[in-house]
């Protein structure tokens, strides 16, 4: 008895102290937080940051935001470099007007040719050099400083891309054979027994025309949102180890600053590299429309 009551006064105690342990706990954490927001603290990049308030025109149809005005300048960047490199166009080029033929010559030649060949590329040429430029600008934005954000990492873009490839390889496949031959090439493939078609039908209907432009917008999204995540926590690393955390921390500033810098070469490989991948997928899903199954 003597010990039950024992056990009874000391959870009496015990009772009595975890509201004052909760109001404590409560006060540092409040604390903490109040501080952190007076100091500044390493504040974790979220996908909020894809999400900008509007900066222009709020509460209108015209509403702009930071992504916008990015996607917008550049735009007129790329228009007015390719507008520069043309319009005093010579037989014998100059500096610029040689890279913008280099530039050109490498979508004609290394993907639209080398996947078309030489009389069916002239066609899709111009959509394909569109594209592959387009990505690349929206792409490279989320290094060029000012800027830190790519275009193509909210998924509008991305989508409007996919969109312009799925018309265009329904387009040439419908102009090749015909609406219904196409639909018949793509989804009754010729050489399969009849009734494997209950299985290989809504397959390919599947992987034609709903993976196709679905993959197109998640690759390119997901790479330049991962893209912008690293370098940001990089870079936000680095600040705050180097002017807020203490000075046994310090030294880590410099690891997060070389990651950064290694990360930021990495992210202009992998900006180009999308542009090449989605305007090369792009192109063979035009040759797929285009060859007779």
């Amino acid at each position: 008895m003597a010990e039950v009551a024992l056990s009874e006064r000391r959870h009496g105690r015990e009772t009595a102290s975890r509201p004052r342990e909760h109001a404590l706990f409560s006060l540092v954490t409040t604390a903490t937080a109040a501080a952190s927001e007076d100091s500044g603290g390493f504040h974790v990049p979220t996908i909020a940051e894809f999400f900008p308030p509007p900066v222009l025109f709020e509460g209108t149809v015209f509403e702009l935001n930071r992504v916008m005005l990015i996607r917008l300048f550049a735009t007129v960047v790329l228009c007015t470099l390719f507008w520069l490199a043309a319009r005093r166009a010579t037989l014998v080029p100059g500096r610029g007007q040689n890279l913008a033929e280099m530039a050109l010559d490498f979508v004609r030649v290394q993907v639209a040719e080398e996947i078309l060949g030489k009389e069916k590329s002239r066609r899709w040429v111009p959509l394909l050099t569109v594209i592959f430029f387009a990505v690349l600008a929206m792409n490279i934005t989320g290094v060029v400083p000012g800027l830190n954000l790519a275009g193509s990492a909210v998924i509008g873009f991305p989508l409007v891309m996919a969109v312009m490839s799925y018309v265009a390889f329904i387009v040439a496949g419908v102009k090749a054979h015909g609406a219904a031959g196409y639909l018949k090439a793509s989804l009754l493939p010729s050489g399969v027994p009849w009734p494997v078609y209950f299985i290989l039908t809504p397959i390919e209907f599947i992987s034609t025309f709903v993976l196709r432009p679905a993959t197109l917008t998640i690759r390119l999204l997901v790479n330049m949102v991962s893209g912008h995540m690293l370098l940001v926590l990089c870079f936000s690393a680095t600040q705050y180890l180097f002017f807020e955390a203490g000075v046994a921390l310090k030294a880590m500033g410099a690891v997060t600053l070389a990651a950064g810098f290694a990360f930021t070469i990495f992210e202009i490989f992998i900006a180009a590299l999308q542009a090449y991948i989605f305007t090369l997928l792009t192109a063979a899903y035009i040759g797929t429309s285009l060859e007779d199954h």
